[in-house]
């Protein structure tokens, strides 16, 4: 079809009476219109209205430029000759297994509880990079105001009141006391639980929150001693830090090989198994396996002990000048130089290899990191059970008079059976017979081991006062038993006088191993 023009013509005025105005000034005259011609073919064209239909698009909805460079990770653009991008993908999608765990952990954790638990800070991809999660799910860390959690009590001015008339409400108002109170047990120590009191509209009085105020800082300073001695003191079967910091210099040092266990515990010590190494202090051999004595720094057991040393003179200069908790170092101490007069007098006793502040070191009674079983649990025949009691008479016997010592713990459960005789153990207590209750110490003794003995079906024992008389020579002629103690008391008496008007004398034994002189019968 050819195009057609199309024009638009103002009509004419028409001729006729009155006054003729110009057609631009006439009020009643048609403005004159512009006349636009254009084509059929490009009103009707679809391209034309494509364009149109763009241009008002991107006038509304204006192009939004992406603030990622670069291509996107997806399945149809991946290059897998790359080593990186296969890493980087594999990691993606364990970081998103190992969310998804945490997600499932934490609604098993917390199940229908008020209180959760988060495990945000644990995720490996952050909240928006994740597509697993929900869109419906709010993290309500993000927020500034949390809906779960109560608002807190509204602060009175500094004039003192709120509220017009009748409606005043001063600081002094009980409702509001009692929620000032609530939101201050906030403050205590994390130990105190407090629970959700703002959220219950808690409103304790002030003798109430004195009083929890009050037990809030004993509990905490209770809370604090407690610590303080769980850092300073061994367990039941661990060390503190200061004694693992010992054991490994040791091990360090080359003393000891490895420590493998412990194999015994008690109420002052902690025993330890250890392969001893090449060489020790002062180049001296190392046992083959060896027996860590640990003794515990706590006081609790020791309150009741210092009879043992106090009066030791050996150690009485310095028992006086010592705080509690070098006593402990000092009983140590202590085993060792017994330790030492009995191995010198022959009698079957642990070595002493070394000695660092509380911890001894010594020769394992055993085979194997098997220790050598007490004689309370050992099954002996009769010969044997005879054959051991012979040993403890004899090794009592020269523990008194040769080593000038008294055991003071001679029981079954100190005696060791190894390799076909007795080995005596737990000497930290033994004190010298010049002791004040050295001789009570050694009848109790006589007692314990006349006791076992006897009831192990050997005929053979001695009773207890003959066992003393045996043992110390002293010959006390007294049936009665009460007499008996009567003579000993009055016998200790007797030399601890001698002891103070004369002292000690240089007996055969080292300085460090020197005694005043022993007993005589009179």
């Amino acid at each position: 079809m050819d195009p057609v023009g199309i024009a638009t013509v103002a009509p004419s005025a028409e001729s006729g009476p009155g006054p003729v105005w110009p057609q631009s000034k006439c009020p009643w005259g048609t403005p004159k219109n512009t006349t636009i011609s254009c084509s059929l073919a490009d009103v009707m064209s679809e391209q034309l209205a494509k364009e149109l239909q763009l241009k008002e698009e991107n006038a509304a909805f204006p192009e939004v430029v992406s603030a990622v460079d670069g291509p996107f990770i997806t399945g149809e653009n991946i290059d897998t000759s790359s080593d990186l991008m296969l890493a980087q993908m594999l990691q993606m999608e364990f970081d998103r297994e190992y969310d998804a765990q945490l997600r499932r952990e934490e609604k098993k954790f917390n199940g229908d509880s008020k209180v959760s638990i988060s495990f945000e800070n644990y995720r490996k991809v952050h909240p928006f990079e994740d597509s697993d999660s929900s869109e419906d799910e709010v993290d309500w860390q993000d927020t500034r105001h949390d809906p779960y959690r109560a608002d807190r009590p509204t602060t009175i001015p500094k004039k003192g009141f709120t509220g017009k008339g009748k409606d005043i409400t001063t600081k002094h108002d009980e409702v509001v006391c009692g929620r000032k109170n609530t939101a201050r047990m906030e403050n205590f120590a994390p130990e105190f639980q407090v629970g959700d009191g703002i959220g219950m509209d808690l409103k304790l009085s002030n003798h109430v929150f004195n009083a929890l105020k009050q037990h809030a800082y004993s509990e905490e300073r209770r809370s604090a001693r407690l610590h303080e001695k769980k850092e300073h003191s061994t367990a039941e079967k661990a060390v503190d830090p200061k004694t693992r910091l010992l054991l490994y210099k040791m091990v360090n040092s080359g003393m000891l090989e490895t420590i493998t266990g412990c194999i015994s515990t008690g109420k002052e010590s902690v025993v330890f198994h250890a392969y001893g190494g090449s060489v020790g202090e002062d180049a001296k051999p190392v046992p083959p396996e060896c027996a860590i004595k640990v003794f515990k720094t706590t006081l609790n057991e020791f309150k009741n002990r210092d009879k043992y040393i106090k009066d030791d003179y050996r150690f009485r200069d310095r028992f006086s000048h010592l705080n509690p908790r070098k006593i402990i170092r000092m009983w140590a101490e202590k085993e060792m130089h017994n330790l030492t007069r009995m191995q010198k007098a022959g009698i079957p006793c642990p070595q002493v290899v070394t000695l660092k502040k509380h911890i001894l070191v010594m020769s394992f009674i055993g085979q194997d990191q098997v220790p050598a079983p007490k004689l309370k649990e050992v099954k002996l025949s009769n010969e044997d059970m005879k054959k051991a009691y012979y040993q403890v008479l004899h090794m009592m016997q020269q523990l008194y008079k040769e080593c000038s010592l008294v055991h003071a713990d001679l029981s079954e459960y100190n005696m060791l059976w190894h390799r076909g005789q007795v080995w005596l153990i737990d000497v930290s207590q033994s004190v010298e017979p010049t002791h004040p209750h050295g001789l009570e110490f050694l009848f109790r003794d006589c007692r314990n081991v006349s006791q076992f003995f006897q009831k192990s079906g050997v005929t053979e024992a001695l009773g207890e006062r003959e066992l003393f008389n045996a043992v110390s020579d002293l010959n006390f002629a007294v049936d009665d038993e009460v007499d008996f103690l009567a003579e000993i008391e009055a016998l200790e008496k007797m030399n601890e006088d001698h002891v103070q008007n004369h002292g000690k004398k240089v007996s055969s034994f080292s300085n460090d191993d020197e005694g005043p002189p022993t007993f005589c019968n009179k």
